[in-house]
């Protein structure tokens, strides 16, 4: 067996780290001018408006890299970011990533990383043109910068939800947050015993929505297809309850969603009630599944009647302010939203 290469960042110093991990990159875009390699990059975005969104991801606090791959969390750090551009009906074209790297990384982890963040550029078709490097005391640190251009009739806001509007979902719901939960007790299994080995088995669908997520560009492409714009949307980073919330409060609205129509997946499910959970707090308030939530109006949803090959669940209705935002459950009762997805800055 070879021995796995370690190359000290020491050695190539801060420039020569940034060429080798820059050194292949190809343009796609026709709107980017100049990527890495100056002082900034240039863009020709022309007439379109600009939509830019920004996110963070610290080790220990957003990932753990005990079972996170470093290829999958370069993906998802891609990912992550054009989700909030879709979020606006936007399309992605360049991202910046800048990294705070420990000592205990190497050279060849970082290539690691980077194989992931290039896989997601070539996915979505965005040119990554800039960033910085530096050390960091606290583990790895990511931040990313997506730019995309949408024209001005087309932009989707939080505000635009109307009464009677009727609220979308474009997948299944809670998945994520499971695949991190099973890592989460794997993980503190392995810690008690190290002779005893993770059981993934049977859970590679929730471990990806956990791992390595993807952002939706295929509904975007689906709603321009069938002429629909939605009247607000979100992408479901923090929960469903919480984004749903974000919709009504900027948009001055109440809404029902209804537990029968909301998408769990039977594995989702399945691990949820193994672990003594309700499936429907993980669909709720779980987090990361990083997909579309939008409203539409009641004249466009037959535009959805007989299209194929792209799922999007219809799980309530916008209402007037004044009803408040309620889960109808099974047995008919109504049950107030809370705001409990996931919160960074909580203790």
């Amino acid at each position: 067996m070879s021995k796995i290469q370690h190359t000290e960042i020491g050695q190539l110093g801060e420039f020569g780290l940034i060429r080798h991990l820059t050194n292949d990159i190809k343009l796609k875009q026709k709107t980017t001018i100049k990527g890495v390699g100056d002082d900034a990059a240039v863009l020709d975005l022309k007439k379109q408006q600009t939509v830019v969104t920004t996110d963070l991801l610290l080790e220990g606090i957003h990932f753990d890299l005990t079972y996170t791959p470093l290829k999958h969390l370069g993906y998802k750090a891609i990912a992550v970011n054009v989700s909030d551009v879709y979020a606006m009906n936007a399309t992605p074209g360049q991202v910046t990533v800048s990294i705070g790297v420990s000592s205990k990384l190497s050279v060849e982890a970082l290539e690691e990383l980077y194989e992931g963040i290039y896989a997601a550029c070539d996915y979505y078709n965005v040119d990554l043109i800039g960033g910085d490097t530096s050390s960091s005391l606290t583990g790895l640190t990511i931040s990313v910068t997506a730019i995309g251009v949408a024209d001005k009739k087309k932009l989707v806001y939080r505000n635009g939800a109307k009464n009677n509007d009727l609220i979308c979902v474009s997948g299944d719901l809670g998945a994520a947050y499971m695949g991190l939960q099973l890592l989460e007790r794997e993980k503190r299994v392995y810690a008690g015993n190290p002779n005893v080995q993770p059981d993934l088995s049977g859970y590679d669908y929730i471990l990806s929505r956990q791992l390595k997520p993807q952002a939706r560009k295929d509904i975007i492409e689906f709603l321009d297809e069938i002429d629909v714009k939605p009247t607000s949307m979100i992408d479901i980073s923090d929960g469903l309850s919480s984004e749903i919330k974000h919709i009504c409060s900027q948009s001055k609205t109440g809404c029902r969603l209804y537990e029968n129509k909301i998408p769990i997946d039977p594995t989702t499910s399945m691990l949820a009630e193994e672990m003594g959970m309700n499936p429907l707090v993980a669909a709720l308030n779980g987090g990361e599944d990083y997909e579309l939530l939008f409203t539409i109006s009641q004249d466009d949803y037959e535009k959805f009647a007989g299209k194929e090959g792209v799922n999007i669940y219809l799980i309530g209705h916008i209402t007037e302010e004044s009803k408040g935002c309620y889960l109808v459950t099974n047995a008919d009762q109504e049950v107030e939203l809370q705001a409990q997805g996931w919160n960074p800055l909580k203790k």
